[in-house]
C-alpha cells in the first residue's frame, strides 16, 4: 500500500491505535506505519510495540503521543531527568547511549544520501562524548506568566506546545550552569516573556557575552582533533577561517599552517579573536572584520589556492549562497565544513559537488549534543582542480 495515500486519512485526532516503531526520523520522532500511513511519535525506539493517541492528522501523515510501551526495546533506559518527556530540550534520554550514537549515525548517513545525493559510506562512525550528561555550558531559560496558574513559570519550553514548564535543574547542563537556574528562581524576572542566558565561560579565551562558542567543552578537543587530521591529510599551508567567531579554529590550528586568517562580521567577536591570538603570541595570523563572501576573493588572491584550506562554521541555516558561489568559482584546495545541522550541510555539500568544483572525502559526525536530536559534523571537501 502507498505511503502517500490519496484517500482521506483513516484516523481522527483522539483515536488510539497500536503499532510497531519502524525507525527514528531526524528530529527524534519515531516512525509508525499504520495502514500505509506514516505516524510520527516521540520518545519511542525502533522495534517497540506501542499504543499511541493521534494529536494531529493530515492527508499524508499524522502525529501522535505515546500512551504506553507494550513491548520495549532492549535499548530503552530510565531517563536521568524528571522533566524528560515534557521539556523540549532532550529527545533521547530514554535510549541507551550506544543506541543514540547508532541512531544519529543512520540519520546523518540518510540525510547525506537523500538530500545531498552523496555516498552514505562516506559518513564515519559517530564520535562519542566522554560526558553524556552535565556537558552543556550554555542554556537559556524563560519566564512566562501563565494565566490559568496565576503565577510566573520559569524554565524551558515544553516539547508539545509553546508553554513553559517549571524546572529546578537541567541534567545535560554543566553542574554550575544548572545551579544558576535555582538562583534565577530565587530572584525571578519581574515579568513573563523574558529570557535569561546562563553560561560557563571557557578558560583562557576572551569571549563577549553574546558571542558564539561551542557548547560542549568535553568533546571540543575531539572536534579540533578531527579538523586537524583533515588539514594534515590535505597538506595545505594556509588556513582561512570563515565565520571565525572569537578565532577558535584559526588559533587552535595555527601550528599546522604557515599563515591563517579569520573573518567575522561580529565586531566584538573579532576584537576578542585578536586578543586571544595576542595572548598566545601568535604572529603569523590576522583577523578581519567583514562579510565572508565579500572578503574571500581578495584573500584567495593573496595566496596560492592549491595550498589553501577554508574552514566554514556557519549558523544552523548554512552558508550564504554567495559564499558557496565564491568557493565554486575560486576552488581553494580544501573546504572543511563544520556544521551543527546535517540537513543544511547536505544541501550545501550537494551544491559544491554538483557544480563540479569539489569531491567529498569524508563526513565525521560528533556527538556534541548527547540526549538531544542535534549532532555536529565535519565534512572534508577537496577541489577537483588539485
Amino acid at each position: 500500500m502507498s505511503d502517500t495515500p490519496t484517500e482521506p486519512p483513516p484516523f481522527q485526532p483522539g483515536e488510539r491505535r497500536t503499532g510497531l516503531v519502524d525507525n527514528i526520523a531526524f528530529g527524534g520522532d519515531g516512525v509508525v506505519r499504520l495502514e500505509g500511513f506514516v505516524v510520527f511519535v516521540p520518545f519511542v525506539l525502533p522495534g517497540e510495540q506501542v499504543e499511541v493517541e493521534f494529536t494531529e492528522v493530515r492527508r499524508s501523515f499524522a502525529r501522535a503521543r505515546l500512551i504506553r510501551v507494550i513491548e520495549a526495546s532492549p535499548d530503552r533506559v530510565t531517563p536521568a531527568c524528571p522533566y524528560f518527556g515534557e521539556c523540549g530540550g532532550c529527545q533521547y534520554q530514554h535510549a541507551a547511549y550506544d543506541s543514540q550514537l547508532a541512531l544519529k549515525h543512520r540519520q546523518v548517513a540518510d540525510l547525506m544520501e537523500r538530500l545531498g545525493r552523496l555516498d552514505p559510506a562516506r559518513v564515519a562512525p559517530l564520535v562519542p562524548c566522554p560526558r553524556p550528561y552535565g556537558y552543556r555550558n550554555r542554556i537559556m531559560i524563560r519566564s512566562q506568566w501563565q494565566k490559568p496558574l496565576q503565577r510566573l513559570v520559569i524554565g524551558f519550553v515544553r516539547q508539545d506546545c509553546g508553554l513553559v514548564i517549571d524546572v529546578e535543574e537541567c541534567a545535560i547542563a554543566e553542574p554550575e550552569v544548572s545551579a544558576g537556574i535555582r538562583e534565577v528562581r530565587a530572584n525571578p524576572p519581574p515579568k513573563g516573556g523574558l529570557k535569561v542566558v546562563l553560561r560557563k565561560f571557557p578558560e583562557g579565551w576572551e569571549l563577549p557575552r553574546d558571542s558564539f562558542f561551542q557548547n560542549n567543552f568535553h568533546l571540543l578537543p575531539g572536534l579540533v582533533g578531527v579538523v586537524r587530521e583533515r588539514l594534515r591529510a590535505a597538506r595545505v599551508n594556509t588556513l582561512l577561517d570563515l565565520y571565525c567567531g572569537v578565532g577558535f579554529f584559526g588559533i587552535e590550528l595555527a601550528d599546522e599552517v604557515d599563515r591563517f586568517v579569520g573573518v567575522e562580521i561580529d565586531r566584538m567577536a573579532i576584537q576578542a579573536a585578536r586578543a586571544n591570538a595576542d595572548q598566545r603570541n601568535l604572529r603569523h595570523g590576522e583577523f578581519l572584520l567583514g562579510d565572508a563572501p565579500t572578503l574571500l576573493p581578495e584573500l584567495l588572491a593573496r595566496f596560492a589556492t592549491e595550498r589553501v584550506a577554508v574552514i566554514v562554521d556557519p549558523p544552523r541555516r548554512g552558508c550564504a549562497p554567495a559564499l558557496l558561489d565564491q568557493l565554486i568559482s575560486h576552488r581553494p584546495a580544501q573546504v572543511v565544513y563544520v556544521s551543527c545541522h546535517p540537513a543544511t550541510l547536505a544541501r550545501d555539500l550537494r551544491r559544491l559537488i554538483e557544480a563540479g568544483a569539489y569531491r567529498l572525502e569524508q563526513v565525521v559526525p560528533l556527538d556534541m549534543f548527547p540526549q538531544t536530536q542535534h549532532v555536529e559534523c565535519v565534512a572534508d571537501l577537496r577541489s577537483t582542480s588539485v
